[in-house]
Protein backbone atom coordinates (compact mmCIF):
# COMPACT_ATOMS: atom_id res chain seq x y z
CA UNK A 1 0.00 0.00 0.00
CA UNK A 2 1.43 3.40 -1.08
CA UNK A 3 1.58 6.08 1.45
CA UNK A 4 -0.19 9.07 0.63
CA UNK A 5 -1.32 12.56 2.13
CA UNK A 6 -3.85 15.37 1.06
CA UNK A 7 -2.30 18.22 0.74
CA UNK A 8 -5.89 21.02 1.36
CA UNK A 9 -6.00 24.53 1.26
CA UNK A 10 -9.14 25.94 3.00
CA UNK A 11 -11.17 28.85 2.83
CA UNK A 12 -12.98 27.52 -0.66
CA UNK A 13 -16.58 27.48 -0.64
CA UNK A 14 -18.27 24.25 -2.27
CA UNK A 15 -21.27 24.61 -5.05
CA UNK A 16 -22.61 21.56 -6.60
CA UNK A 17 -23.62 17.67 -6.50
CA UNK A 18 -23.12 14.95 -3.97
CA UNK A 19 -23.90 11.40 -4.94
CA UNK A 20 -23.54 9.19 -2.13
CA UNK A 21 -21.67 6.10 -2.33
CA UNK A 22 -23.59 2.88 -1.20
CA UNK A 23 -23.54 1.78 2.29
CA UNK A 24 -20.21 0.79 3.54
CA UNK A 25 -21.56 -1.27 6.53
CA UNK A 26 -24.21 -2.92 4.42
CA UNK A 27 -22.25 -4.20 2.03
CA UNK A 28 -19.61 -5.62 4.54
CA UNK A 29 -22.34 -8.01 6.09
CA UNK A 30 -24.14 -8.47 2.35
CA UNK A 31 -20.69 -9.78 0.81
CA UNK A 32 -20.40 -12.20 3.91
CA UNK A 33 -24.04 -13.67 3.54
CA UNK A 34 -23.02 -14.51 0.10
CA UNK A 35 -21.30 -17.64 1.72
CA UNK A 36 -24.57 -18.91 2.84
CA UNK A 37 -25.73 -19.75 -0.52
CA UNK A 38 -24.12 -21.92 -3.42
CA UNK A 39 -26.53 -19.95 -6.49
CA UNK A 40 -25.77 -16.74 -8.05
CA UNK A 41 -26.30 -13.75 -5.95
CA UNK A 42 -26.34 -10.39 -7.94
CA UNK A 43 -25.37 -7.09 -5.64
CA UNK A 44 -25.72 -3.51 -6.84
CA UNK A 45 -24.75 -0.12 -5.36
CA UNK A 46 -20.89 -1.72 -4.39
CA UNK A 47 -19.16 0.86 -2.83
CA UNK A 48 -15.14 1.17 -5.06
CA UNK A 49 -13.40 1.62 -0.92
CA UNK A 50 -10.31 -0.22 0.26
CA UNK A 51 -12.56 -2.50 3.19
CA UNK A 52 -14.84 -3.74 0.25
CA UNK A 53 -11.90 -4.47 -1.88
CA UNK A 54 -10.11 -6.42 0.74
CA UNK A 55 -13.36 -8.40 1.94
CA UNK A 56 -13.66 -9.24 -2.08
CA UNK A 57 -10.56 -10.50 -2.21
CA UNK A 58 -10.50 -12.48 0.87
CA UNK A 59 -13.84 -14.68 -0.01
CA UNK A 60 -12.41 -15.12 -3.50
CA UNK A 61 -9.63 -16.74 -1.60
CA UNK A 62 -12.16 -18.90 -0.04
CA UNK A 63 -13.30 -19.32 -3.62
CA UNK A 64 -16.70 -17.64 -4.43
CA UNK A 65 -16.54 -16.72 -8.23
CA UNK A 66 -17.18 -13.32 -8.29
CA UNK A 67 -17.79 -11.27 -11.47
CA UNK A 68 -17.96 -7.71 -11.99
CA UNK A 69 -20.76 -6.44 -14.24
CA UNK A 70 -19.91 -2.41 -13.70
CA UNK A 71 -18.76 -0.05 -11.20
CA UNK A 72 -20.72 -0.84 -8.32
CA UNK A 73 -22.09 -4.16 -9.20
CA UNK A 74 -21.43 -7.56 -8.49
CA UNK A 75 -22.55 -11.13 -9.55
CA UNK A 76 -20.71 -13.82 -6.61
CA UNK A 77 -21.07 -17.55 -6.49
CA UNK A 78 -20.03 -19.89 -3.55
CA UNK A 79 -20.33 -22.97 -5.04
CA UNK A 80 -16.64 -24.53 -4.35
CA UNK A 81 -15.37 -23.39 -1.24
CA UNK A 82 -11.83 -23.91 -0.60
CA UNK A 83 -11.93 -24.73 3.57
CA UNK A 84 -8.03 -25.26 3.68
CA UNK A 85 -7.42 -21.55 2.18
CA UNK A 86 -8.34 -21.10 5.85
CA UNK A 87 -4.91 -22.08 7.50
CA UNK A 88 -3.02 -20.25 4.76
CA UNK A 89 -0.54 -17.70 5.61
CA UNK A 90 -2.01 -15.83 2.72
CA UNK A 91 -5.62 -15.55 4.02
CA UNK A 92 -4.37 -15.35 8.00
CA UNK A 93 -2.55 -12.14 6.98
CA UNK A 94 -5.25 -10.65 4.82
CA UNK A 95 -7.68 -11.16 7.81
CA UNK A 96 -6.04 -9.48 10.16
CA UNK A 97 -6.17 -6.17 8.05
CA UNK A 98 -10.27 -6.02 7.67
CA UNK A 99 -12.29 -5.96 10.90
CA UNK A 100 -15.24 -6.83 8.83
CA UNK A 101 -13.82 -10.31 8.12
CA UNK A 102 -15.37 -11.37 11.35
CA UNK A 103 -18.63 -11.24 9.35
CA UNK A 104 -17.06 -14.74 7.88
CA UNK A 105 -17.50 -16.71 10.58
CA UNK A 106 -21.38 -16.64 10.90
CA UNK A 107 -22.31 -18.29 6.77
CA UNK A 108 -18.87 -20.53 7.12
CA UNK A 109 -19.52 -21.95 10.76
CA UNK A 110 -23.21 -22.39 9.83
CA UNK A 111 -22.88 -23.93 6.22
CA UNK A 112 -19.21 -25.94 6.71
CA UNK A 113 -19.72 -26.50 10.30
CA UNK A 114 -16.19 -24.90 11.00
CA UNK A 115 -14.76 -21.20 10.24
CA UNK A 116 -11.21 -19.62 10.91
CA UNK A 117 -10.24 -16.35 11.88
CA UNK A 118 -7.04 -14.60 13.01
CA UNK A 119 -7.75 -11.59 15.37
CA UNK A 120 -8.72 -8.60 12.55
CA UNK A 121 -7.67 -5.06 12.37
CA UNK A 122 -9.80 -2.18 11.51
CA UNK A 123 -9.83 1.40 13.50
CA UNK A 124 -8.16 1.95 15.98
CA UNK A 125 -11.00 3.25 18.21
CA UNK A 126 -10.26 1.79 21.58
CA UNK A 127 -11.71 -1.95 22.36
CA UNK A 128 -13.87 -3.67 19.91
CA UNK A 129 -14.17 -7.22 21.66
CA UNK A 130 -15.58 -10.35 19.99
CA UNK A 131 -17.00 -11.84 23.13
CA UNK A 132 -20.67 -11.07 21.42
CA UNK A 133 -19.96 -13.08 18.66
CA UNK A 134 -18.43 -15.70 20.56
CA UNK A 135 -20.39 -16.47 23.07
CA UNK A 136 -23.61 -16.44 20.61
CA UNK A 137 -21.99 -19.18 18.54
CA UNK A 138 -21.47 -21.06 21.53
CA UNK A 139 -25.23 -20.61 22.99
CA UNK A 140 -25.84 -22.28 18.95
CA UNK A 141 -23.94 -25.43 20.27
CA UNK A 142 -20.27 -24.37 18.61
CA UNK A 143 -17.05 -25.43 20.25
CA UNK A 144 -14.62 -22.50 20.17
CA UNK A 145 -10.94 -22.23 20.69
CA UNK A 146 -8.70 -19.57 21.17
CA UNK A 147 -5.17 -19.80 20.45
CA UNK A 148 -3.77 -16.95 22.57
CA UNK A 149 0.03 -17.31 21.11
CA UNK A 150 -0.98 -17.33 17.40
CA UNK A 151 -3.93 -14.96 17.93
CA UNK A 152 -6.37 -17.00 16.43
CA UNK A 153 -10.02 -18.15 17.15
CA UNK A 154 -11.15 -21.54 15.54
CA UNK A 155 -15.13 -22.67 15.50
CA UNK A 156 -16.52 -26.40 14.86
CA UNK A 157 -20.20 -26.43 14.87
CA UNK A 158 -21.23 -29.95 13.96
CA UNK A 159 -23.85 -30.18 16.14
CA UNK A 160 -25.32 -26.44 15.88
CA UNK A 161 -29.18 -26.53 17.09
CA UNK A 162 -31.51 -23.37 17.41
CA UNK A 163 -31.16 -21.51 20.91
CA UNK A 164 -32.24 -18.18 23.15
CA UNK A 165 -29.33 -15.87 22.49
CA UNK A 166 -29.50 -12.72 24.36
CA UNK A 167 -26.70 -10.25 22.80
CA UNK A 168 -24.63 -8.95 26.12
CA UNK A 169 -24.23 -5.97 23.63
CA UNK A 170 -26.65 -4.26 20.61
CA UNK A 171 -23.53 -5.14 18.37
CA UNK A 172 -24.66 -4.51 15.00
CA UNK A 173 -21.92 -6.82 13.29
CA UNK A 174 -22.74 -9.48 16.27
CA UNK A 175 -26.24 -9.51 15.65
CA UNK A 176 -25.48 -10.16 11.74
CA UNK A 177 -23.23 -12.93 12.60
CA UNK A 178 -26.03 -14.27 14.75
CA UNK A 179 -28.67 -14.05 11.96
CA UNK A 180 -26.37 -15.43 8.99
CA UNK A 181 -25.03 -18.62 12.01
CA UNK A 182 -29.25 -18.98 12.74
CA UNK A 183 -31.10 -19.10 9.19
CA UNK A 184 -29.11 -22.25 8.69
CA UNK A 185 -29.12 -23.79 11.86
CA UNK A 186 -31.73 -26.53 12.65
CA UNK A 187 -34.39 -25.56 14.82
CA UNK A 188 -35.78 -22.43 16.16
CA UNK A 189 -33.28 -19.10 17.41
CA UNK A 190 -34.46 -16.30 19.45
CA UNK A 191 -32.18 -13.14 19.16
CA UNK A 192 -32.74 -10.67 21.96
CA UNK A 193 -31.23 -7.63 22.39
CA UNK A 194 -30.08 -7.20 18.43
CA UNK A 195 -29.01 -4.56 16.55
CA UNK A 196 -31.88 -3.14 14.51
CA UNK A 197 -29.79 -0.82 12.28
CA UNK A 198 -31.70 -0.21 8.46
CA UNK A 199 -27.83 -2.30 7.55
CA UNK A 200 -29.17 -5.03 9.36
CA UNK A 201 -32.89 -4.75 8.15
CA UNK A 202 -31.30 -5.11 4.56
CA UNK A 203 -29.44 -8.10 5.55
CA UNK A 204 -32.14 -10.31 7.04
CA UNK A 205 -34.33 -8.67 4.02
CA UNK A 206 -32.20 -10.46 1.24
CA UNK A 207 -32.21 -13.36 3.31
CA UNK A 208 -35.39 -13.81 3.54
CA UNK A 209 -35.80 -13.51 -0.38
CA UNK A 210 -33.50 -16.19 -0.33
CA UNK A 211 -35.47 -18.44 1.28
CA UNK A 212 -34.79 -17.80 5.00
CA UNK A 213 -37.46 -17.92 7.78
CA UNK A 214 -37.24 -14.59 9.76
CA UNK A 215 -39.26 -12.56 12.16
CA UNK A 216 -39.53 -9.36 13.82
CA UNK A 217 -36.93 -7.64 11.21
CA UNK A 218 -36.50 -3.90 12.40
CA UNK A 219 -37.20 -4.67 15.80
CA UNK A 220 -34.43 -5.88 18.45
CA UNK A 221 -36.12 -9.50 19.17
CA UNK A 222 -35.56 -11.98 16.11
CA UNK A 223 -37.15 -15.48 15.47
CA UNK A 224 -35.06 -17.50 12.99
CA UNK A 225 -36.23 -20.67 12.10
CA UNK A 226 -33.73 -22.45 10.41
CA UNK A 227 -33.63 -23.69 6.88
CA UNK A 228 -31.52 -26.75 5.27
CA UNK A 229 -30.40 -24.39 2.37
CA UNK A 230 -30.83 -20.93 0.44
CA UNK A 231 -31.09 -19.51 -2.86
CA UNK A 232 -29.72 -16.62 -4.73
CA UNK A 233 -31.22 -13.49 -5.16
CA UNK A 234 -30.24 -9.72 -6.27
CA UNK A 235 -29.83 -6.95 -3.86
CA UNK A 236 -29.18 -2.94 -4.14
CA UNK A 237 -27.28 -1.56 -0.81
CA UNK A 238 -28.43 1.93 0.64
CA UNK A 239 -26.33 4.88 0.20
CA UNK A 240 -24.39 5.37 2.89
CA UNK A 241 -26.19 7.67 5.99
CA UNK A 242 -22.50 8.20 7.60
CA UNK A 243 -21.42 9.95 4.45
CA UNK A 244 -24.42 11.57 3.95
CA UNK A 245 -23.74 13.05 7.56
CA UNK A 246 -20.54 13.63 6.48
CA UNK A 247 -21.62 15.79 3.89
CA UNK A 248 -24.23 17.77 5.60
CA UNK A 249 -21.45 18.48 8.42
CA UNK A 250 -18.66 19.68 5.67
CA UNK A 251 -21.81 21.82 3.58
CA UNK A 252 -21.79 23.97 6.98
CA UNK A 253 -18.48 23.73 8.33
CA UNK A 254 -17.47 25.29 4.57
CA UNK A 255 -20.55 27.63 4.20
CA UNK A 256 -21.31 26.02 0.94
CA UNK A 257 -24.23 25.29 -1.42
CA UNK A 258 -24.52 21.06 -1.69
CA UNK A 259 -27.21 19.29 -2.99
CA UNK A 260 -27.10 15.69 -1.06
CA UNK A 261 -28.75 13.15 -4.08
CA UNK A 262 -31.22 9.90 -3.66
CA UNK A 263 -30.34 9.87 0.16
CA UNK A 264 -33.78 7.75 0.90
CA UNK A 265 -34.03 9.79 3.97
CA UNK A 266 -36.70 7.47 5.56
CA UNK A 267 -33.57 5.51 6.14
CA UNK A 268 -31.58 7.94 7.97
CA UNK A 269 -33.69 8.27 11.25
CA UNK A 270 -32.44 11.15 13.82
CA UNK A 271 -29.43 12.00 11.36
CA UNK A 272 -30.74 14.69 9.89
CA UNK A 273 -32.62 16.29 13.10
CA UNK A 274 -29.67 15.76 15.03
CA UNK A 275 -27.51 18.08 12.61
CA UNK A 276 -30.30 20.70 12.38
CA UNK A 277 -30.03 20.49 16.29
CA UNK A 278 -26.50 22.61 15.20
CA UNK A 279 -29.14 25.43 13.97
CA UNK A 280 -27.74 23.84 10.01
CA UNK A 281 -31.02 24.72 7.77
CA UNK A 282 -31.52 21.63 5.33
CA UNK A 283 -34.50 21.47 3.00
CA UNK A 284 -35.78 18.23 1.34
CA UNK A 285 -36.75 17.53 -2.06
CA UNK A 286 -38.15 13.91 -2.81
CA UNK A 287 -34.86 12.10 -1.63
CA UNK A 288 -32.60 14.57 -1.88
CA UNK A 289 -30.96 16.95 1.21
CA UNK A 290 -30.42 20.45 0.12
CA UNK A 291 -27.64 22.78 2.28
CA UNK A 292 -27.83 26.14 1.49
CA UNK A 293 -25.03 28.43 1.76
CA UNK A 294 -24.85 29.60 5.89
CA UNK A 295 -22.89 32.01 7.35
CA UNK A 296 -24.24 31.10 11.04
CA UNK A 297 -26.02 28.82 13.04
CA UNK A 298 -26.39 28.48 15.90
CA UNK A 299 -26.54 25.61 18.31
CA UNK A 300 -29.88 24.98 20.17
CA UNK A 301 -30.44 24.11 23.87
CA UNK A 302 -32.45 22.27 25.86
CA UNK A 303 -36.04 24.15 27.10
CA UNK A 304 -34.73 24.83 30.19
CA UNK A 305 -32.18 27.01 29.05
CA UNK A 306 -29.23 24.53 29.85
CA UNK A 307 -26.10 23.39 27.64
CA UNK A 308 -27.24 20.91 24.43
CA UNK A 309 -25.88 17.28 24.76
CA UNK A 310 -25.54 14.59 22.17
CA UNK A 311 -24.56 11.40 22.68
CA UNK A 312 -24.58 7.90 20.50
CA UNK A 313 -26.71 4.80 21.05
CA UNK A 314 -27.86 2.01 19.19
CA UNK A 315 -30.30 2.20 16.36
CA UNK A 316 -32.71 4.29 16.52
CA UNK A 317 -29.92 6.39 18.32
CA UNK A 318 -27.84 8.59 16.72
CA UNK A 319 -24.81 6.56 15.07
CA UNK A 320 -21.56 6.59 16.91
CA UNK A 321 -19.81 7.00 13.41
CA UNK A 322 -20.95 10.41 13.32
CA UNK A 323 -20.04 11.86 16.12
CA UNK A 324 -16.51 13.07 15.18
CA UNK A 325 -18.12 14.81 12.04
CA UNK A 326 -20.96 16.57 14.53
CA UNK A 327 -17.98 17.53 16.80
CA UNK A 328 -16.17 19.16 13.96
CA UNK A 329 -19.33 21.05 12.53
CA UNK A 330 -19.89 22.61 16.43
CA UNK A 331 -16.53 24.08 16.19
CA UNK A 332 -17.59 27.45 13.67
CA UNK A 333 -21.18 27.40 15.56
CA UNK A 334 -22.64 29.61 18.06
CA UNK A 335 -23.13 28.22 21.09
CA UNK A 336 -21.65 25.04 22.86
CA UNK A 337 -22.60 21.35 22.74
CA UNK A 338 -21.51 18.87 25.24
CA UNK A 339 -20.50 15.48 23.01
CA UNK A 340 -20.73 12.54 24.87
CA UNK A 341 -19.43 9.04 23.04
CA UNK A 342 -20.48 6.06 25.15
CA UNK A 343 -19.60 3.32 23.17
CA UNK A 344 -15.34 3.93 22.10
CA UNK A 345 -13.08 5.08 24.27
CA UNK A 346 -10.73 6.17 21.91
CA UNK A 347 -12.98 8.01 19.27
CA UNK A 348 -11.97 11.58 20.87
CA UNK A 349 -7.96 11.65 20.79
CA UNK A 350 -8.72 13.19 17.36
CA UNK A 351 -9.35 16.42 19.07
CA UNK A 352 -5.89 17.88 19.68
CA UNK A 353 -5.60 17.95 16.44
CA UNK A 354 -8.97 20.27 15.93
CA UNK A 355 -7.24 22.47 19.20
CA UNK A 356 -3.70 22.83 17.39
CA UNK A 357 -5.82 24.62 14.50
CA UNK A 358 -7.63 26.75 16.73
CA UNK A 359 -10.70 24.71 17.73
CA UNK A 360 -12.41 25.80 21.28
CA UNK A 361 -12.74 21.99 22.14
CA UNK A 362 -12.31 21.16 26.44
CA UNK A 363 -11.46 17.13 26.07
CA UNK A 364 -13.29 16.44 29.76
CA UNK A 365 -12.24 12.33 29.19
CA UNK A 366 -11.70 9.96 26.58
CA UNK A 367 -15.65 10.07 26.18
CA UNK A 368 -17.23 13.44 26.42
CA UNK A 369 -15.60 16.49 24.94
CA UNK A 370 -17.20 20.58 25.04
CA UNK A 371 -17.00 22.17 22.17
CA UNK A 372 -17.64 26.00 22.35
CA UNK A 373 -18.32 27.61 19.18
CA UNK A 374 -16.41 30.47 17.46
CA UNK A 375 -19.00 31.60 15.56
CA UNK A 376 -17.06 32.72 12.76
CA UNK A 377 -15.00 34.87 14.69
CA UNK A 378 -12.08 33.05 14.12
CA UNK A 379 -10.97 30.82 11.36
CA UNK A 380 -9.27 27.49 12.05
CA UNK A 381 -5.86 27.84 10.61
CA UNK A 382 -4.06 24.92 8.08
CA UNK A 383 -2.11 22.58 9.79
CA UNK A 384 0.29 18.82 9.94
CA UNK A 385 -1.95 16.08 10.83
CA UNK A 386 -2.21 12.68 10.78
CA UNK A 387 -5.44 10.41 10.18
CA UNK A 388 -6.60 8.09 13.01
CA UNK A 389 -9.39 6.01 11.97
CA UNK A 390 -12.07 6.66 9.11
CA UNK A 391 -14.30 8.94 10.49
CA UNK A 392 -12.02 11.13 12.52
CA UNK A 393 -9.86 11.28 9.12
CA UNK A 394 -12.95 12.50 7.20
CA UNK A 395 -13.47 15.70 10.10
CA UNK A 396 -10.08 16.06 9.88
CA UNK A 397 -10.48 16.91 6.46
CA UNK A 398 -13.81 19.34 7.18
CA UNK A 399 -12.02 21.54 9.35
CA UNK A 400 -8.81 21.55 7.06
CA UNK A 401 -11.43 22.68 4.01
CA UNK A 402 -13.03 25.53 6.30
CA UNK A 403 -9.63 26.54 7.54
CA UNK A 404 -7.07 29.39 6.30
CA UNK A 405 -4.33 27.90 4.39
CA UNK A 406 -2.58 24.71 3.84
CA UNK A 407 -3.01 21.46 5.83
CA UNK A 408 -1.51 18.39 5.16
CA UNK A 409 -3.39 15.06 6.11
CA UNK A 410 -1.10 12.11 6.02
CA UNK A 411 -2.63 8.41 6.73
CA UNK A 412 -5.14 8.99 4.51
CA UNK A 413 -5.40 5.12 3.60
CA UNK A 414 -7.67 5.27 6.67
CA UNK A 415 -9.93 7.66 4.80
CA UNK A 416 -9.76 5.70 1.35
CA UNK A 417 -11.21 2.51 3.81
CA UNK A 418 -14.75 3.90 3.96
CA UNK A 419 -14.97 7.06 1.45
CA UNK A 420 -14.48 6.23 -2.25
CA UNK A 421 -12.78 8.80 -4.49
CA UNK A 422 -13.43 11.61 -1.40
CA UNK A 423 -10.89 13.90 -2.94
CA UNK A 424 -11.99 13.60 -6.88
CA UNK A 425 -15.96 14.23 -5.96
CA UNK A 426 -14.95 17.19 -3.51
CA UNK A 427 -12.78 18.84 -6.44
CA UNK A 428 -15.28 18.86 -8.67
CA UNK A 429 -17.43 20.87 -6.76
CA UNK A 430 -14.39 23.30 -6.28
CA UNK A 431 -12.25 22.13 -3.30
CA UNK A 432 -8.47 22.32 -3.29
CA UNK A 433 -7.62 19.44 -2.47
CA UNK A 434 -3.95 17.23 -3.94
CA UNK A 435 -3.52 13.54 -3.01
CA UNK A 436 0.59 13.53 -2.76
CA UNK A 437 2.82 10.11 -2.80
CA UNK A 438 4.92 10.77 0.80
Amino acid sequence: MSNQAFHVTGGNRLDGVLQPQGAKNECLQIISATLLSEEKITIHNVPDIIDVRKLISLIKGLGVVVTKLNDSSYTFEAKDIDLVYFASPEYQTEARKIRGSVMLLGPLLARFKKAFLPKPGGDKIGRRRLDTHFNGFIELGAKFVFDEKEDTYFLEGENLKGAYVHMDEISVTGTANMVMAAVLTPGITSIYNAACEPYLQQLTKMLVRMGAKIEGIGSNFLKIEGVSSLGGTTHTILPDMIEIGSFIGLAAMTQSNIRIKDCQIPELGIIPKTFQKLGIQMEFDKDDIIIPSQSNYEIQSFIDGSIMTVYDAPWPGFTPDLMSILLTTAIQAKGSILIHQKMFESRLFFVDKLIDMGAQIILCDPHRATVIGLDRKHALKGITMSSPDIRAGVSLLIAALSAEGKSIINNIHQIDRGYQNIDGRLKALGADIERVEV
